[in-house]
């Protein structure tokens, strides 16, 4: 077919630029500041000076950090620029996510991740702002949605945690959609860079038959990051070649970018 060596180059294209920002990402983890060298341990106080030291730090309590807003949280999105050709700003919401994640199962928590899945809302509305990207590689069908907010961090937590319990709990199970039938629906760990301060991601994949007998094939990847009291929720998902490299690559880079937004300074809401 003549379509296949552009497909082929658009995919060569998509990896390459992944591995290229793997490179960058490893050599900055390379170039991080050394380790100080211990400071002298002075010796203890006496009884006297720790009881009003004490006393002191009672009662001025460190504040809490203040959320960030929603410029901020627009300044740590991913762009196309990050991914590179053959990505490009979205052109509306993708077809599959109507079409194959709208969809129920017999048991409870395969349930709860594909309404998660289909609402984009792995951990709730978020009380606060929120950023989101929605980018497009039209080359291979498929379609990333990027989104930075502020949880609870316990409640994030808890979440990870029962996305850790998925691959054994809905290793294989049928699903059934609104629109394309009856679907098996496998899903497996994928691992992470170590991001943030707590992370998981999972692949999920759906197979079946359309309605016009035409065979399905859809993968979809979710990764949540939290970087303190801010989270990132990613999904990368489509009928065609979807690089867990993508994912991957995008959660650390996501992850570092965020940790710096904060770090240059937050504001009260």
């Amino acid at each position: 077919m003549t379509h296949a060596p552009a497909a082929a180059r658009a995919l060569l294209a998509s990896a390459l630029s992944v591995t290229a920002l793997l490179a960058t990402a490893a050599c900055s983890v390379g170039g991080r500041e050394a380790p100080r060298a211990p400071v002298p341990v002075s010796p203890p106080p006496s009884s006297a000076a720790s009881v009003s030291s004490a006393a002191s730090a009672t009662e001025q309590p460190s504040p809490a950090p203040p959320a960030l807003n929603e410029a901020q949280m627009k300044a740590a999105l991913i762009t196309e620029t990050d991914l590179g050709e053959p990505w490009m700003a979205s052109r509306g919401a993708a077809t599959w996510r109507d079409g194959m994640l709208k969809a129920t199962a017999e048991d409870a928590d395969c349930r709860r991740l594909l309404d998660a899945l289909y609402t984009e809302e792995l951990f709730g509305t978020p009380a606060g702002p929120r950023a989101t990207a929605t980018l497009d590689d039209a080359y291979n069908d498929t379609q990333l949605r990027y989104q930075v907010a502020t949880h609870p961090p316990a409640d994030v937590d808890r979440v990870l945690d029962w996305l850790g319990t998925l691959p054994e709990k809905c290793e294989e199970f049928r699903a059934t959609t609104t629109r394309a039938g009856a679907q098996l629906v496998e899903v497996r760990e994928l691992p992470l860079p170590e991001a943030g301060d707590a992370r998981a991601a999972l692949r999920l994949t759906m197979t079946g038959e359309a309605s016009d007998g035409m065979p399905t094939y859809l993968t979809v990847d979710v990764a949540a990051v939290r970087v303190g009291e801010d989270t990132i929720t990613l999904t990368n998902g489509g009928f065609g070649a979807v690089l867990p490299e993508v994912t991957q690559a995008m959660s650390q880079l996501g992850a570092d970018r965020l940790a710096e937004v904060a770090r240059q300074g937050r504001v009260r809401i």
